[in-house]
């Protein structure tokens, strides 16, 4: 069960780091998905490395380095992705 909860919380991650990201990132789902997961899991390690994994209340602070991680991850990617398709 919990391989499902790290696809839909990629998902959900991935989705809003390409919100934050001005214009159009014409990358696949499949891609979003585990770049919201890795994001997830690096920023989980940012939020413990400072102290703030576990706050009373919403990790907002967590949340925010997961999608600050998944949208430079995004950012990386994107013109990969594009560069590899024109070729």
């Amino acid at each position: 069960m919990s391989i499902l909860w790290a696809i839909i919380a990629g998902l959900i991650i991935g989705l809003l780091a390409r919100l934050v990201l001005p214009g159009r990132q014409p990358i696949p789902l499949w891609a979003t998905v585990l770049v919201g997961i890795i994001g997830g899991l690096v920023g989980n390690g940012l939020a413990a490395a400072f102290g703030v994994g576990d706050t009373s209340g919403v990790d907002w602070i967590r949340h925010g380095f997961q999608v600050g991680v998944a949208a430079v991850l995004i950012a990386v990617i994107t013109p990969l992705w594009t560069g590899r398709r024109r070729a």
